[in-house]
């Protein structure tokens, strides 16, 4: 039977494949341990999802481990995370005891692996504090990795997380823009989708239609999708203003859909919003899916005529991602990560308004011919950029460098010019 690593071989080629054994080579045996805040929800356990196997089969001791914490440790946490894409949110002195205290105690439960391991990837802000705990016990260099739009963060906020950041030995961020300023190397990687996924191989027609059948979508009538965590930063309730503006000229169906996160305490609260938002309409479908519906949300994503993902701020939006490797033109907010991967003109459009997404569908509705070429772009784009191979490749080096003494600093390399349709 092919092994894992041999599969990608037929997607993005057998020396890429061989590169990656090479890098891995060193690091054969070594213990590595990654903590986030849940295993269920969202892109960062999605991609620790895919991985960790992938480290395992070159050799590598991976283990992946979540911080656990009570409810108002989630609280704290989400407002954390609300302060650093910019919103003024104040954070109690009681909340902060709280997230102190939980990072105390997860560190006594997981103290023997966090001493033992030879390279620690803490991921966001909720187990930031781990590395306070052990700085003198330690054993492996420790790796802050930021997801999160930090490019104008609530100081006060920031100020609190930055004395437990800047002791780390590395940090990486998605873009640079996000940046700030700490006294360690800082590493540029962009996070990416696994190709083999459940949620991204390719998948028969009539299992595509049997999802859309079943959510009562009409394939005669165009479909245009937000696939998201219901929450206000990815502007559910714009999205509904831009569909109204389009269906007064144009029959179209909008199809909101996510689930949501073990981390996130206003999941609920939102998506009661956006329910009472959209009325009865019932061209609007709100599907709430279970963090392991990957078919279906391929499914629906192959399905659909255009993606959306208007976001006000964004660390990256796999969801974008996703829906250009399944040649779709996306519409997405002008903010973060997006920009990263919607080059306006070639494979979507960034817009900042209902309005200007509006105006933007209603162009691609009206040119197919367009939409076809800004699709084969958008996973062109993907396969060169955005695959789970090439993000493994640059952890690899990172920790070849962090290990071996270099302190370069490694940039996705993007195509030096694009060209628009």
């Amino acid at each position: 039977m092919e092994n894992l690593l041999d599969q990608y071989s037929h997607v993005v080629g057998n020396e890429v494949i061989d590169h990656l054994r090479q890098l891995a080579n060193p690091l054969k045996g070594m213990k590595i341990l990654h903590i986030n805040s849940t295993k269920e929800g969202g892109g960062v356990a999605e991609i620790l999802n895919r991985l960790i196997p992938l480290k395992r089969e070159l050799g590598i001791d991976a283990e992946w481990e979540i911080i656990i914490g009570e409810r108002e440790f989630y609280q704290c946490t989400k407002k954390f995370h609300n302060s650093l894409q910019g919103n003024r949110d104040e954070v109690s002195d009681n909340l902060l005891e709280v997230y102190k205290s939980t990072n105390a105690n997860n560190f006594e439960r997981l103290r023997s692996k966090l001493v033992d391991a030879d390279i620690v990837f803490i991921h966001d802000p909720q187990p930031a504090a781990l590395l306070s705990f052990c700085k003198n016990e330690r054993k492996g260099r420790w790796i802050w990795r930021c997801h999160i739009d930090v490019s104008h963060p609530f100081r006060p906020v920031w100020k609190f997380l930055h004395e437990y950041i800047k002791d780390y030995d590395a940090s990486i961020w998605s873009l640079s823009t996000f940046v700030q300023q700490l006294p360690h190397p800082l590493y540029l990687i962009p996070p990416s989708i696994d190709p083999l996924s459940e949620k991204n191989v390719e998948l028969p027609e009539k299992e595509i239609s049997h999802y859309l059948d079943s959510w009562g979508l009409k394939r005669e009538i165009p479909i245009i999708t937000q696939v998201s965590r219901f929450d206000r930063f990815k502007d559910p309730v714009g999205v509904i203003q831009a569909y109204r503006l389009i269906k007064k000229y144009v029959p179209v169906q909008l199809v909101l859909a996510g689930g949501g996160a073990s981390d996130d305490p206003e999941g609920q609260q939102v998506l009661q919003e956006v329910k009472s938002f959209a009325g009865d309409d019932p061209d609007v479908h709100i599907l709430e899916l279970p963090n392991d519906a990957h078919r279906a949300i391929n499914a629906l994503q192959r399905g659909s005529n255009i993606i959306l993902q208007k976001s006000l701020k964004e660390g990256f939006g796999l969801t974008v991602t996703e829906g250009l490797w399944k040649g779709k033109p996306v519409i997405g907010g002008d903010t973060g990560g997006i920009r990263l991967q919607v080059i306006n003109h070639y494979s979507g459009f960034l817009v900042n308004t209902p309005e200007g997404a509006a105006m933007r569908i209603r162009y691609l509705l009206k040119h197919p011919d367009i939409v076809n070429k800004m699709g084969e772009n958008a996973k062109q784009y993907v396969m060169d950029n955005f695959l789970i191979t090439r993000h493994l490749r640059e952890y690899l080096t990172l920790i070849c460098a962090l290990i071996f003494g270099s302190n370069d600093l490694i940039e996705l390399k993007m195509p030096a010019q694009v060209q628009s349709v």
